[in-house]
């Protein structure tokens, strides 16, 4: 039997489909726009400073965001329902210098169907969610780096 009535979940981040685009702006007051960056592979990662589990990850993510090629990888940390003030100095604190966007209105968050923090998508060059982790990662680990540099060398 059919409910008259009743809609489908709205349209969500999905592996294998186009990454939902958004434009939020970052601590540093510039504007990042996910569709400028087709023809780099995009590390989004959504957190915040009160989820456990997204601290413990920052560090990696910093030291992978580091060692990547600065012209064919791009991270976007995108702070979640979250203070930025405390993003602030938590990344002055452990020395983040990755891109940290902010998400107040959770607009990002909705595209993206969000189910939790840390939650880290992979965009490859033609803009197409490649990867989807649920929690923390140790992304500095062989595993990460190979499938990133995989994704970049494509």
């Amino acid at each position: 039997m059919l409910l008259a009535g009743c809609g489908s979940a709205p349209d969500v981040a999905k592996v294998g489909k186009p990454a939902p685009d958004f434009t939020l702006v970052d601590r540093q007051g510039k504007t990042w726009t996910l569709s400028e960056l087709k023809g780099q592979v995009v590390f989004v990662n959504f957190w915040a400073t009160w989820c456990a589990p997204c601290r413990e990850e920052m560090p990696s993510m910093q030291r992978l965001y580091e060692k990547m090629p600065k012209d064919k990888f791009k991270m976007l940390a995108i702070l979640s329902n979250d203070d930025p003030a405390l993003a602030d100095s938590f990344a002055a604190k452990l020395g983040l210098t990755m891109p940290i966007l902010d998400d107040q209105a959770n607009t990002a968050g909705v595209k993206y169907g969000l189910t939790g923090v840390p939650e880290t998508f992979i965009i490859n060059k033609n803009g197409l969610i490649v990867r989807r982790f649920l929690g923390p990662a140790q992304w500095t680990s062989p595993r990460f780096t190979q499938m990133l540099k995989q994704f970049i060398d494509q």
